[in-house]
């Protein structure tokens, strides 16, 4: 059993889905012979390259992200380390000078 199949995600197999309920209008006889078997088929292969395209979609689009959200920590890091590195510095100069 299929969700509901006239999405805007299914867009390319709409063709194949009008078929489909054209075949399954014909009657419950017509579906329960096997009539209506092979468009079936047709439908799931469809909606699965369908499926297949909006994953590899998503996962691209996801490591796209996950990539600006690491630089974006890797400049946090930096930011932080020369903060703490400026602080390491100025003590050092304070401790020094005070030793003399």
């Amino acid at each position: 059993m299929h969700s509901h199949l006239h999405t805007p995600y299914n867009v390319n197999c709409e063709e194949i889905m009008t078929a489909l309920d054209e075949c399954h209008a014909k009657g419950f006889i017509h579906k329960a012979i096997g009539s209506c078997n092979d468009i079936k088929r047709d439908v799931n292969k469809c909606l699965s390259g369908e499926r297949y395209e909006r994953a590899k979609r998503n996962r691209d689009q996801a490591r796209d992200n996950r990539k600006r959200v690491e630089e974006i920590w890797a400049k946090e890091r930096e930011l932080e380390q020369g903060t703490s590195n400026a602080a390491a510095a100025a003590a050092n100069t304070t401790n020094a000078g005070a030793k003399q």
